[in-house]
């Protein structure tokens, strides 16, 4: 049987839709479309679509602009409505875990079993002295990927692979960084409401969690702080200019800095719980994406809490460009929102 085709990588965020196409090509990907589009404030808050018609046309838009010919997308899910968690069963296979694990999974789930689609991977398959192994668990809520599979169908599109933000990011970030067989590395991604952090050790995902904490709050803060619109608030955020002289940069930057320094005390407190779990896990590097991951105040926060060195991620660094078609500025000043688009396009229809 050929190998299907790559999916067309969709990431419905709280601020924007992103698109991305890859097609493979010997030895690596090319870059066939990138687009975005802004979504308005609160089309979907805390992962949950509350303007549907807004949201559709943000990808109808991106689909027209990106003149797209494939229909079927992956897309990717987070937040509330997801949880992952790494439990320890009985050594068995696939085929029998995937049997069992409906029972198993009542009791790490906060939701009714009937209500999730669940999926689960095997980390340790040789299992320990004790006969015991670890699996990586993932429920998703399933009115929450009807919610967005619905909203692609609307669109014109077939949703093909759903897969979660954390492990779309950490497949952007395998294709194009090479993982030491030793290293344990963390990937920070920013949304704009909600961040996610996933610990990968050995090329494993030993730790994640979602902050209900992103770009946003930075915005809301100056706009709170300062008396502004949320547009003026989201261009001063970046380091833009706001259309009022009256507000001074420095008013500015202390705002960030607060915000900067919450967000780096939760990651810290995820980081101080790994490696109370995690026996020897010495962390190599942080790495950061998503829109937010610009903010510098973010980056130097991150780097003194962490004590390892930080950098953005760029999920297009092996991906061949053609600057006939693509201007290598914007695709670099995108490149860190681009992350969970990337990672989804990675994927093929049915793979696992």
């Amino acid at each position: 049987m050929a190998k299907s085709k790559l999916a067309v990588g969709l990431d419905i965020g709280s601020s924007s839709v992103k698109l991305v196409q890859l097609k493979e090509k010997r030895g690596g990907y090319a870059l066939q479309a990138f687009g975005t589009a802004p979504l308005p404030p609160e089309a979907i808050v805390d992962g949950a679509l509350m303007n549907s018609s807004a949201i559709v046309q943000a990808i109808q838009d991106v689909v027209a602009q990106q003149k797209l010919k494939t229909k079927e997308v992956a897309i990717g899910i987070g937040g509330h409505s997801v949880i992952i968690k790494k439990i320890s069963l009985p050594r068995m296979t696939q085929e029998e875990l995937d049997e069992s694990i409906q029972w198993e999974a009542e009791q790490y789930i906060p939701f009714d079993v009937k209500d999730v689609n669940i999926d689960t991977q095997i980390l340790t398959p040789e299992g320990d002295a004790a006969g015991q192994m670890d699996v990586l668990l993932v429920a998703a809520k399933k009115d929450m990927i009807n919610d967005y599979a619905s909203v692609c169908a609307e669109a014109g599109l077939t949703t093909t692979v759903v897969d979660v933000d954390a492990f779309a990011v950490q497949n952007a970030y395998e294709a194009n960084y090479d993982l030491g067989a030793e290293d344990t590395v963390v990937l920070v991604n920013v949304g704009a409401a909600v961040s996610s952090i996933n610990i990968v050790s050995r090329g494993v995902t030993t730790f994640t969690r979602d902050i209900t904490m992103g770009g946003n709050a930075f915005t809301e803060e100056i706009q709170k702080q300062l008396n502004i619109s949320y547009e003026e608030a989201d261009a001063l955020k970046v380091g833009g200019q706001g259309e009022s002289d009256a507000v001074v940069p420095q008013e500015v930057e202390r705002v960030i800095q607060g915000v900067a320094d919450q967000m780096g005390g939760e990651l810290q407190r995820s980081l101080d719980f790994y490696a109370s779990t995690a026996p020897g896990g010495t962390l190599s590097r942080v790495y950061l994406s998503g829109g937010t991951a610009r903010i510098p105040a973010l980056f130097k926060v991150l780097e003194q809490r962490a004590g390892v060195p930080v950098e953005v991620l760029n999920p297009f660094k092996n991906i061949e460009i053609d600057n006939r078609k693509f201007d290598p500025a914007a695709i670099l000043a995108a490149a860190p929102a681009a992350a969970v688009s990337v990672g989804l396009a990675l994927r093929r229809p049915g793979d696992k």
